[in-house]
């Protein structure tokens, strides 16, 4: 009969064997020199700090970018849109005037497009000074002006050349002349505009470093909270802490839900901005186009017209409001909350169970 090999005796039940090496063992001894409690407690402490610093940055930093995406689709961009439409209805209005002037002069009541045009432009301004704070009331004067000069050369005058030439000539100078006249004027508040339009849509040195504060807290909360869940297990004997866990998918949905949602916001931006740039080029490019002869201008501002049309509503359809935005925003402020008290629930229940309440 085989001799057979005596039996070892069995484990007591409950226990558990634990073997540490490689990085979990150093990280054991490091934080040997701590009691347990000490070591709950600095946990605590430095959860707690870390997750208002991260939810406050956050909070902060996707804000800025909700807040400048409602500033560029309210005010910033229909103000560059109004006045490249001014712009381009006042050279369009001035060209069909010049027309009725060299073509139909003699004919009482011709030249209803340029009056289409000049109402257009009125229009154009009037929503122009919703939408910003600079003061337009030399460039209404200016308008005002222009149209009833334009008007009395092209119908009042009709029959009265020297009178015709005063008043055109009148118009003329109030809509180019140099520095003071109403295009160059148009031309100034549209770089304002433009500049305000880009700064809205670029996120600044401010805003990456919000960003970035943001995503280093969350990265270093979760790296205690595992810390945490790694001491309960080997100190308290607790392999699983719910309120832990929960504090730790949240933070993980914090450091990347709210940074997608940004991107896709700036992404929206830029477009918007480059469509923006676009307009002011098509505006600037477009010379005063009042030689009749030139077969070729009324078919430009045309052109330019739709262009500056087409590109708005382009810049509408990036910029439309959506309601995802403000949604992920309250979504990352509650959970901004529940990943300052999780923790501070998880482990202030087990100190005070284990230490606190003993005391």
């Amino acid at each position: 009969m085989r001799d057979q090999a005596p039996k070892r005796p069995a484990a007591p039940a409950g226990a558990r064997a634990r073997t540490w090496t490689g990085p979990s063992a150093a990280y054991r001894r490091r934080l040997s020199r701590y009691r347990t409690r000490r070591l709950l407690e600095l946990h605590l402490l430095a959860m707690a700090v870390t997750a208002v610093v991260a939810v406050s940055a956050l909070l902060v930093s996707y804000r800025e970018v909700v807040l400048s995406a409602d500033g560029l689709r309210s005010q910033a961009a229909p103000a560059v849109q109004d006045v490249a439409a001014t712009r381009l209805a006042l050279l369009r209005a001035d060209w069909e005037a010049n027309r009725v002037r060299a073509k139909l002069n003699g004919v009482p009541g011709a030249g209803e497009t340029y009056q289409s045009q000049l109402s257009a432009a009125d229009q154009s301004l009037s929503r122009l000074a919703e939408r910003t704070r600079d003061d337009l009331g030399t460039i209404n004067g200016l308008l005002d002006s222009y149209g009833n000069s334009i008007t009395l050369g092209a119908l009042h005058y009709h029959d009265d050349r020297p009178m015709q030439d005063q008043k055109f000539s009148e118009a003329g100078s109030l809509l180019t002349r140099a520095e003071v006249g109403l295009v160059p004027r148009l031309d100034k508040l549209q770089d304002r505009q433009m500049n305000r339009a880009e700064r809205l849509a670029t996120m600044g040195t401010v805003g990456y470093t919000g960003w970035v504060v943001a995503e280093l807290a969350l990265l270093m909360l979760a790296l205690t909270l595992l810390s945490a869940l790694w001491v309960l297990r080997d100190r308290c004997g607790r392999d699983y802490n719910p309120w832990l866990l929960g504090a730790l998918a949240l933070t993980v949905a914090l450091a990347v839900v709210p940074l997608l949602a940004t991107t896709a916001t700036q992404r929206h931006l830029d477009n918007a901005r480059g469509k923006l740039t676009e307009i002011t080029t098509v505006a600037e490019q477009t010379k005063r186009a009042t030689n009749v002869r030139n077969t070729d201008a009324r078919t430009k501002l045309d052109i330019a017209q739709n262009a500056v049309s087409k590109k708005s509503q382009e810049v509408r359809k990036e910029l439309s409001a959506r309601e995802w935005p403000n949604s992920v925003y309250y979504g990352a402020l509650g959970g901004g909350i529940l990943v300052v008290l999780l923790p501070a629930v998880g482990i202030g229940r087990r100190l005070n169970a284990d230490y606190w309440r003993a005391r």
